[in-house]
């Protein structure tokens, strides 16, 4: 099993964490790096090679990672020279993907089954498989819905119930057939395009453990967790 780690972004939102180190290695804990927990959870699914699209501090990445083989795994590298969006990377490694294949971002913490997750893609037949995580969000005020300037409803301080993106994702290599290399390519567009086309992207619904790093509170968060977290987080370590 392939799986394609972005590890490319500068961290902008995560600084001053960020300044000297790229994002996927800042420390958890006292021993390991996210990229390193997300590898030794990728080569326990059964993954066997990693590419990494790496940019910012790119070469820092590649010093620390080698060749993989300290995790059992083969890692290749995809240097970003203009940010290319999220799945914008994958276009110019398209010759070298498996025909199914594992994308995800370098900064998500996680038990969520990753090798699962491809399977259940494979057996979809979906052009995509993202995997969901639910959210619940707290309105303080109460919410009006007007029509031509008439109060039609009232809710006082709601709860609003949705799923979002953990930033994983199960992609087919003919997803990307329609795309040209070199040019940025959002996840947004991507699944608006497929959308458009009556093509849905399927979804993979996950109530485990899921943290997305993308901000000094999560990273203050991840710290504080990791210890109760890490026989969960990495079994077997």
């Amino acid at each position: 099993m392939h799986a394609v780690i972005l590890a490319g972004g500068k961290g902008v939102r995560l600084r001053p964490y960020t300044t000297a180190l790229p994002k996927p290695l800042v420390p958890i804990g006292d021993e390991h790096a996210i990229l390193e927990i997300v590898l030794r959870q990728l080569s326990r699914a059964g993954f066997t090679h990693c590419t990494l699209a790496i940019g910012h501090l790119g070469e820092i990445i590649r010093a620390y990672v080698g060749d993989g083989s300290q995790w059992g795994l083969s890692i290749d590298y995809a240097t970003e020279e203009n940010p290319l969006g999220t799945m914008g990377p994958l276009l110019n490694l398209r010759d070298r993907l498996p025909e199914h294949f594992l994308v995800m971002n370098g900064d998500v913490l996680t038990d969520l089954d990753y090798a699962d997750v491809l399977r259940r893609h494979e057996v979809s037949g979906a052009p995509l498989t993202i995997a969901t995580y639910a959210r619940k969000v707290h309105i303080d005020f109460g919410v009006l819905t007007t029509d031509d300037s008439r109060v039609v409803a009232f809710t006082e301080k709601p709860s609003i119930d949705y799923r979002v993106s953990m930033g994983v994702y199960g992609v087919s290599r003919k997803t990307l057939d329609a795309y040209t290399p070199g040019l940025p390519l959002g996840f947004d567009e991507l699944v608006l395009d497929l959308l458009a086309a009556e093509t849905p992207p399927h979804a993979y619904e996950f109530d485990g453990y899921w943290l997305d790093i993308g901000r000094p509170d999560d990273y203050d968060r991840a710290n504080a967790e990791f210890t109760s977290r890490k026989s969960l987080l990495l079994k077997g370590a």
